[in-house]
This record gives structure tokens, sequence and C-alpha cells, in this order.
């Protein structure tokens, strides 16, 4: 991140995700190579994912690392209301007036009981915390695929707003890869349109590493009420 090079590609990202190697290299004042060679420190560092696409290579930018430090050192000293400044909005190009979201995080547990964490309500602890009373934002989660403990596909409404149901459904996949003691937890929310409300995917950052924090540490992350807003709903209409 100490490399100006590197903090280019990440704000080219934040500002039009999913490119390819070749987009990336017109927006910057690089050669090919340097694009290349940056991309894949950001990669090992994962701040960047990748997803085939046909014969491209597309770059996401991943902001859950980015979350994981603002969740460790900068909510300690900021007020509340400074976590909302940390939301990462981004814009992405659309394909056939459709866009996706991909986020990832390396949790220390077994596919199970992540897999269970998924399914049985914790996230939506993580989100509005336990303490929490009253109604949860009202959306539903319908499950359409699911391996377990391996991969979960849901369709989602979500009605806690008029902005946000008028965007209709979205697709999210949960996938679980064992890697040594750890799992790699891919989501990727798609079918959504192009310019979607961000309410629907922004919250994604503090739910996987407030999911994170759970399954490590068997507590809750005190998330400012800025950003407690539903990205999803497990377990309601599973």
């Amino acid at each position: 991140m100490a490399d100006p090079s590197r903090r280019a590609l990440l704000d080219s990202l934040f500002e039009v995700d999913g490119q390819t190697l070749s987009a990336l290299e017109a927006r910057l004042p690089m050669t090919r190579f340097g694009v290349m060679k940056h991309l894949k420190v950001l990669e090992e560092a994962n701040l960047v994912t990748t997803r085939k696409r046909g014969r491209e290579k597309l770059h996401f930018l991943n902001p859950v690392p980015i979350r994981l430090v603002h969740d460790r050192w900068v909510s300690k000293y900021a007020e509340p209301w400074a976590a909302g400044l940390s939301k990462l909005k981004q814009d992405i190009e659309a394909k056939e007036n459709a866009m996706e979201k991909i986020f990832e995080i390396y949790i220390r547990t077994t596919p199970e009981r992540l897999w269970e964490a998924i399914t049985d309500g914790t996230t939506m602890k993580v989100l509005v915390g336990p303490d929490f009373e009253g109604d949860p934002p009202p959306s539903s989660a319908e499950r359409i695929e699911e391996d377990p403990p391996r991969r979960l596909v849901q369709r989602m409404v979500a009605e806690w707003s008029e902005e946000v149901k008028r965007e209709g459904p979205s697709r999210i996949t949960w996938e679980i890869e064992p890697v040594g003691t750890s799992c790699r937890l891919r989501v990727t929310h798609d079918e959504l349109r192009e310019g979607a409300n961000d309410e629907l995917y922004g919250g994604w950052p503090m739910i996987l590493s407030g999911l994170k924090s759970f399954l490590e540490t068997g507590e809750y992350i005190d998330t400012p009420a800025t950003l407690r807003f539903a990205a999803m709903s497990d377990g309601q209409a599973a």
C-alpha cells in the first residue's frame, strides 16, 4: 500500500470494478508488465481478487481486509459516526445491465462451523448486534442451491426501504474452501442492476469481518448504528 502505483490500481478498481488487465493498463501511466507486477502483489495481499469470464480475467477490489484494519485500529479511537466514512462505495462497469460484487476473507474455523454460522442466523446477529431489540430489517433469502458445507446460493429480496424494494431480487453465492486450519470464504453478490442502491451490497465488509471476529474469538464487533443496514437475511426464508 505504500507504493503509489498500487494505490492507483486500487483507486482505479474502486472507480470501475471488474476490469481486465488491458483496461487497467489503458487507465494507468505504466507498462503492461508494471501493471501485472503490482496486481500480483495486491492479489497476494488479498486486496484484489479475480474471476475468469470467457477468455477474460477480471480484477475486483476486495475491501474486506481494509475493513478488518478499520475494525482493529480505527474504530478504537474514532467516534461512532466516523465508521460510516470507511464504507466502500464502488461503481462497476455493466455487462448487459447487470453487475456483481465479490468479497473474500480467511477465517480460522472449519467448513462445518462456518456453514452453520451462515445458515443459523449468526450473520444477522453480526449485522445488528447481539443486543438488538425489535424486528430485523425486512428481507428474505430463499435457498436455490446448496451443497453443505461448501456452497450456498440464495435469492434475496430486500424490503427495508422503498428504494431497495424497487431493486428487485438479487443473488448471493457463498463458497467455502478449506485452507489448512482455516477456510476461504468467497461471497459473490450478483444479478444487481447497473448503479444498484449500495445498501444491497455495501454491508458485506462489515458482515464478513464480524463473522471472522465471532468465529475466531466468540465476540461480536460493536458496529456503529450508521452501518447497521441489511445486506442480506439468512435463515428467514430458508
